[in-house]
């Protein structure tokens, strides 16, 4: 069930409405069964492993929660931890695996390979699995209390408006929410349907837009100049954050809409002036999850150098093996991971030289902008590339092959149309990072009659100009 279809609106309305409407000792058994009717839109099937993986996580968490001794905490956790990752290991990851034996087994000759499983990801499986993990993980480090009550953890696990493409919620926020009663409210109200609208604008008429030129150009690199395949790569960074940054968006403003206010997602990426600056602005809750559960837990940065680094590619690679089963994600990471060394080895040598000051300059900062956008666009490459050969081929000829013009698309109408966008969102964030236009939740500067024209244009853009046919992009992850 998508957000931009009236499925996702008939569900929603019905459940706010009843959400006020309904004494609060109901509210938690409405906000569990739309979460798994949501859900089960796509797979009634797979609904069924999400309340497996909540069951052990809320079974982990009493245990863990009245257990005294370390050891057995910790081994209710280890079971929870290693119960919870079957399902999402191997669903995701069992045909990779799979896949590099049988390169091996060829390698040295071996003629039966094994045969690969016909498996179908659940939908948001990275998600729901990372979020009841961190409950049991929360728990255990005493982070949290222990929830009781399997409905209400049921719901925050399942929450369907942050569900299957995140932000990846802590219990620490939204569990503590779900134990509140939440009236309506006019203010949230608002706040909640401004921001679905925005992002909703980027999802169907930014991103959707802009995929109908990358995925052609993608599917054949080799038919294509080294300068179309570039604009490609400008035009997918720009699609995956308006289709990610756009899901992220309305789930924080539906969820509003009910009263209750989810972590930001995302904070305008592309201005950002290194690539640790990056990490702190995109994909946020993925950020965060691995920073508190698995780079703190390595040691960190209190640690020697070498261990340092170890934790830093430790975290990168993991990070891209988590959004897909190819090499191709896994170098996605590791590029991340270089780029990291550089920077930290390059601000350790302005600060050896003296000329530290030279960060500060409002012509410096920009260059950091533009130039951490490239290195971002160009690891880019290996995330959207359907194959290892067609990441390297596209990386050589984007250097390269110069010699023919661009392509314009099936339609020189649409890729003007889809740069006049690019243009109209980098306003709006240049806006939105003065202060002047709302970011998340901020009060915008400008006169509410500007700010409902504002909603308006939205609206009409979306009616006559949103493309719905696309899946979000994060949905496979």
């Amino acid at each position: 069930m998508l957000f931009n279809s009236w499925q996702f609106i008939v569900l929603f309305a019905c459940t706010a409405v009843l959400y006020f409407k309904l004494p609060y000792r109901f509210r938690m058994l409405l906000l569990f069964v739309s979460s798994y009717i949501f859900y089960m839109y796509w797979r009634w099937d797979f609904a069924v492993v999400m309340l497996l993986v909540s069951i052990v996580n809320y079974t982990a968490g009493i245990h863990i929660g009245k257990e005294p001794n370390k050891t057995k905490r910790k081994t209710y956790l280890l079971v929870a931890i290693i119960t919870s990752l079957l399902p999402f290991l191997y669903f995701k990851y069992a045909n990779f695996f799979l896949e590099n034996i049988n390169i091996f087994l060829s390698a040295v000759e071996v003629k039966e390979p094994f045969s690969y499983f016909d498996l179908i990801l659940p939908v948001g499986i990275s998600f729901f699995t990372f979020q009841a993990l961190s409950y049991s993980l929360d728990v255990y480090f005493g982070n949290t209390k222990v929830e009781k009550d399997f409905v209400r953890f049921g719901a925050f696990v399942a929450f369907f408006p942050q569900l299957v493409a995140g932000p990846i919620e802590r219990s620490s926020n939204l569990l503590g929410q779900l134990r509140q009663n939440h009236n309506f409210s006019r203010e949230y109200f608002l706040q909640g349907a401004k921001l679905f609208v925005w992002g909703l604008f980027k999802k169907v008429v930014i991103a959707d837009r802009l995929a109908l030129y990358v995925d052609r150009v993608f599917e054949t690199p080799e038919a294509y100049s080294g300068l179309t395949l570039l604009i490609a790569t400008l035009f997918f960074a720009v699609q995956i954050y308006c289709d990610f940054s756009g899901y992220s968006d309305m789930a924080i403003g539906a969820a509003r809409i009910l009263g209750f206010k989810l972590m930001q997602n995302f904070n305008l990426p592309y201005f950002a002036l290194s690539i640790s600056d990056f990490w702190k602005r995109w994909h946020i809750s993925l950020s965060s999850w691995f920073g508190d559960y698995l780079y703190k837990p390595l040691g960190g940065s209190r640690v020697s150098y070498g261990k340092w680094v170890r934790n830093i590619l430790i975290v990168f690679l993991v990070s891209g093996f988590w959004h897909g089963a190819a090499w191709t994600f896994i170098i996605w990471g590791g590029l991340h991971a270089c780029y990291y060394f550089l920077e930290n080895w390059g601000n350790k040598l302005l600060e050896k030289s003296g000329l530290e000051w030279v960060g500060s300059t409002r012509g410096y900062r920009f260059y950091k902008i533009v130039s951490v956008f490239m290195l971002v666009c160009y690891a880019w490459i290996y995330f959207r590339a359907n194959t290892l050969s067609d990441a390297f081929l596209i990386s050589k000829k984007i250097f390269t092959d110069w010699s023919q013009g661009w392509y314009f698309g099936g339609s020189t109408v649409t890729f003007v149309l889809s740069c006049f966008f690019i243009v109209l969102l980098v306003i709006v964030q240049l806006l939105q990072r003065k202060g002047y236009a709302s970011l998340y939740f901020s009060k915008s500067k400008f006169h509410p009659i500007l700010e409902y024209g504002w909603q308006i244009i939205l609206l009409l853009g979306i009616s006559l100009l949103g493309l719905s046919s696309n899946s979000f992009i994060y949905f496979q992850f």
